[in-house]
């Protein structure tokens, strides 16, 4: 996407823009893999351990979270083969991308010390995937996302109210209603 900026009238950089937007969109309808991936991941842990904390007397229930271990090499290579397949990247992708990976990059020092927190981790954790969804919803131009992101703020704020078992539901409804669902209508190209 290649363009000469430096002589453009009005009209010609609301239509680059608005080309950039529509690219991105496209790009991330193929990108809505990601969604779709971390949002059953998570959920199913989530509401796995609340009910291995809930049903049972397992010693390690958190043990089902090393299905996050796979699912980061599945992201990783997804991500370097469709990253080396896509000529239309747009700087509204490379933002995209970059957000999302500051997002991986704060999260990581929460995964290490949780312990620090007796691993009440949800909210913590939430409220940042609020901001990065929220964000890659306004970028795109794309409601659901944005109300995704707000989905993610509540559920973040309301695990500081639940008990530390109900923090787990809230988790996986949130991953439901905040990247399932749009995930999906990214997937299907609806608005």
């Amino acid at each position: 996407m290649e363009t000469n900026t430096e002589n453009l009238t009005p009209q010609e950089s609301l239509d680059l823009i608005t080309r950039m937007i529509r690219q991105t969109q496209s790009n991330l309808t193929q990108s809505s893999f990601y969604f779709l991936l971390w949002g059953w991941v998570i959920a199913f842990c989530n509401a796995g351990m609340y009910a291995l904390i809930k049903f049972t007397d397992l010693q390690h229930p958190y043990a089902i979270w090393l299905i996050t271990i796979p699912t980061w090499v599945v992201t990783i290579l997804y991500a370097k083969r469709q990253g080396g397949s896509s000529p239309n990247r747009t700087h509204l992708d490379k933002i995209n991308m970059w957000l999302w990976i500051a997002l991986a990059i704060t999260i990581c020092p929460v995964l290490v010390f949780g312990n620090q927190v007796n691993w009440l981790i949800n909210a913590i954790i939430l409220l940042p995937v609020g901001l990065c969804t929220f964000v890659s919803g306004i970028i795109l131009r794309f409601k659901p996302l944005v109300l995704g992101g707000i989905i993610f703020w509540i559920a973040g704020t309301l695990c500081f109210i639940v008990s530390p078992i109900d923090q787990h539901l809230v988790g996986a409804f949130a991953m439901i209603f905040g990247y399932l669902i749009p995930g999906y209508m990214l997937r299907s190209g609806k608005k």
